[in-house]
């Protein structure tokens, strides 16, 4: 490994920040303190500008260059972590009831301080660079607050850049899928509203519970019937919710789940058939169900030529035999998606030596990764905005 030398002498206090903030997850739009600390530590580290407060809880640092040229270059990491409670008896565990940082964005936030110390330092690069804080990757739509919020109309940039941890047990592999990346996303909500009774005289009833069971079944069929086997279409069914007492048929039945798909044309035709199977077991059933659609991620797809370039800085950090193109496309989502709808650029994988999968009340990271990734990002800036001589 080639961990720049500002770097490697800064990984006591790297682990240190992310231990930190490990300790004191936040949810999204609730990373203030995430974002104090930050904003506290970009400042220390003597970035010209920190912005507060967009996305609500987003942060920005802009840094200048030795050079005078005017391009610009976006990092972003995610902030927030999950509600889920911890499991891991680590030292520095949540301290946080029922929330975690099980995804590693703790560690994302602490890789890209680590690069923005590393660029305040030695400057070495020709243009401007955007330290880019996110909040809310899970699921509310932190990326789009920001932009809304005019991140790239006050901080316009030509190429914007993402990374994320992979718990594989191959610390430092370096991975990036050119062109579609992951899947787009969408939550679905369906509501049945039947017919309550007593549980002795079912027969009174239009009982939401049977009929909830018979729809999740044929749901199944939407991707295995309508879908041809070379596409990818995911569709779970996640939450089902009925009842409150032994002796009582309930009014109503919830389920919920996602939709996870590559194509537009895939993913039309999956809520086209959820609808008509929600309209037909109303029919059939003389009761009122309704579905309702929520889009929530973009297809991630990261341009060919800048992931080329990413692949490139990193193999000077992890060395050429610890970088890959040749991946599969991940059906999780993303949204820095939405970044990458406005502007160009890639979103790479970096393995570390845990192995729990993510979003698992037992995940760890590895903290090995952190020196690794902020070296990539500062020495991605430094190729793509070289100093002349």
């Amino acid at each position: 490994m080639n961990i720049l030398p500002i770097i490697a002498a800064a990984e006591e206090e790297l682990c240190d920040i992310f231990e930190m903030l490990h300790a004191h997850p936040e949810i999204g739009f609730e990373e203030h303190k995430t974002s104090q600390i930050v904003a506290e530590r970009l400042r220390a580290f003597g970035v010209d500008e920190v912005h507060t407060g967009i996305g609500n809880t987003g942060v920005v640092g802009l840094l200048h260059g030795k050079g005078r040229g005017n391009r610009r270059i976006g990092l972003r990491a995610d902030m927030d972590a999950l509600p889920i409670h911890e499991n891991t008896g680590l030292s520095y565990q949540s301290t946080q009831s029922g929330k975690m940082h099980a995804c590693g964005h703790d560690g994302h936030t602490t890789m890209l301080l680590g690069a923005a110390k590393h660029l305040a330092e030695t400057r070495d690069f020709d243009g401007s660079v955007a330290l880019i804080f996110q909040p809310a990757e899970e699921g509310l739509g932190g990326a789009l607050a920001m932009m809304e919020q005019g991140l790239f109309q006050k901080f316009p940039c030509d190429e914007i850049y993402g990374m994320h941890n992979a718990p594989n047990g191959r610390p430092g592999r370096f991975e990036i899928c050119k062109g579609r990346a992951m899947a787009g996303a969408a939550f679905f909500d369906i509501v049945i509203s039947g017919l309550g009774s007593h549980a002795a005289l079912p027969h009174q009833s239009r009982d939401p519970i049977v009929i909830a069971s018979g729809l999740v079944s044929q749901i199944q069929s939407i991707v295995s019937r309508n879908v041809a086997p070379l596409e990818t279409c995911v569709l779970s069914v996640t939450q089902i919710h009925a009842g409150s007492a032994y002796n009582v048929v309930p009014e109503t039945a919830t389920l919920a789940g996602t939709i996870r798909y590559f194509e537009q044309e895939v993913y039309e035709t999956a809520t086209q058939r959820l609808q008509a199977l929600c309209d037909g077991f109303a029919t059939a059933f003389d009761v009122d169900v309704a579905l309702e659609l929520r889009p929530l991620f973009n297809v991630l797809k990261n341009d060919p030529n800048l992931s080329q370039a990413y692949l490139e800085a990193a193999s000077d950090i992890v060395g050429p035999e610890n970088v890959s193109t040749q991946v599969a496309p991940d059906t999780a989502s993303e949204d820095f998606a939405d970044m990458l709808q406005v502007v160009p650029g890639a979103y790479c994988r970096v393995g570390h030596s845990g192995t729990m999968p993510l979003h698992n009340p037992q995940f760890t990271l590895g903290k090995e990764i952190l020196p690794v990734g902020a070296s990539i990002m500062a020495r991605l800036v430094e190729t793509r905005l070289p100093l002349e001589g």
